[in-house]
């Protein structure tokens, strides 16, 4: 006759086992999908962003109002249940193959939620309408992101010296060569480091200083900000290369600097309040979402149709827009980032390196110009 205890302590093992395997299968999931959801989350979000800034782009072009959507929150649920079951028959109660039997389910699921809030009223004017800051915008060239590409894409005009204008400023925008001719001479200066920009809290220097060829007084008329308020300073450094002197001399010259001048004070506006300022008129967002617009290549069909205007033609040493933007009838391959809008297609090319940069810019100073007061979208992972 069978040994009852040996298929008790048989049994015993079994289910101890598969306790073991259960018990260890049912820890905590959020630490095993943190890293995974992480990542996922912000790849998703950020190919949103992207998409969205060029469906805007081209939008305008057509004339249609752009949109943006605040992703505020997102929230990933998970849900487990298991059941585990077992138990024996004893001999000679039922066949010997039967001693022992067991069942098991399991189920999982996934029910993310996502919270949006449209972009309206102050919130929109202060985000897409109101121009941003010289303050703002300067300090990026420190992290070396080309300076004429900055000023190309944010500044419609310096001292004076206009970028294009787009829409009814003729077939080339409006531009100015020597606006262009400027911007490539501070790029040659930032890539030698003969260039950089300073920002600073203190009252700015008095007029009579030699070092910045006069300077506005102590009210804050560079910014428009009171004392503690940031400023910012184009700083021409020293060097003994006879080239790169040559092209700071340049830079004074276009900037109605003086000749002696080491640095100057940034400031908004069409022209400087005093001398030995330099003066940038900035664009919002909007404004340079939409020079960027008349930019895109466009169906002739569309453009002999009236839908859009023909597209704006580049000036002086400029020889292609800083974001070139493609389409065609057909979903583009390996696109940096590809949109359908009215039976046509719209991409960025994966290979163009310069436009990907100038896009990234472009979003960029779009999370600048944000001034909203809520955080930015929250991701909630479930960690039990």
């Amino acid at each position: 006759m069978p040994n009852h205890s040996y298929f008790r302590a048989t049994l015993l093992a079994v289910l101890t086992c598969f306790s073991v395997t259960g018990l260890s299968a049912c820890g905590p999931m959020g630490p095993g999908k943190l890293r995974n959801d992480q990542l996922e989350y912000s790849r998703a979000l950020g190919d949103t962003q992207k998409h969205e800034m060029l469906l805007n782009i081209v939008r305008l072009r057509y004339a249609d109002p752009p949109t943006f959507l605040d992703t505020t929150q997102v929230i990933a649920g998970y849900s487990v249940s298991k059941s585990v079951s077992g138990g024996f028959y004893a001999y000679p109660a039922t066949a010997v193959g039967n001693y022992l039997f067991g069942t098991g389910t399991m189920s999982m699921g996934e029910s993310p939620t996502f919270t949006y809030q449209p972009v309206t009223g102050q919130q929109y004017a202060e985000n897409v309408v109101r121009p941003i800051s010289p303050t703002v915008i300067m300090p990026l060239s420190l992290g070396g992101l080309p300076i004429d590409t900055l000023l190309r894409l944010t500044a419609q005009s310096i001292d004076g010296l206009s970028n294009v204008r787009g829409l009814g400023a003729g077939p080339f925008g409006g531009g100015s060569v020597r606006f262009y001719l400027l911007l490539h001479d501070l790029r040659q200066l930032q890539v030698a480091g003969a260039m950089t920009i300073r920002i600073t809290t203190d009252p700015p220097t008095p007029p009579d200083s030699k070092k910045t060829g006069g300077k506005s007084d102590g009210n804050g008329g560079g910014n428009g900000g009171g004392p503690g308020s940031e400023r910012s300073y184009l700083v021409l450094t020293s060097t003994s290369e006879s080239n790169l002197l040559a092209i700071q001399a340049e830079v004074r010259r276009l900037l109605h600097l003086d000749p002696t001048a080491e640095e100057a004070e940034i400031v908004y506006g069409p022209y400087p309040k005093h001398p030995g300022q330099i003066a940038i008129l900035t664009r919002s967002m909007l404004a340079m979402l939409t020079q960027l617009a008349y930019e895109v290549e466009v169906p002739e069909d569309d453009i002999k149709a009236g839908r859009t205007p023909p597209t704006i033609g580049q000036v002086g040493i400029e020889n292609r827009p800083e974001v070139v933007i493609h389409s065609g009838k057909e979903e583009p391959d390996g696109s940096y980032a590809a949109v359908s809008y009215h039976n046509a297609w719209f991409w960025i090319s994966d290979r163009d390196f310069q436009s990907k940069l100038a896009f990234t810019m472009v979003q960029v100073l779009a999370a600048l110009a944000a001034t909203n007061h809520t955080g930015g979208a929250v991701v909630t992972i479930p960690a039990g």
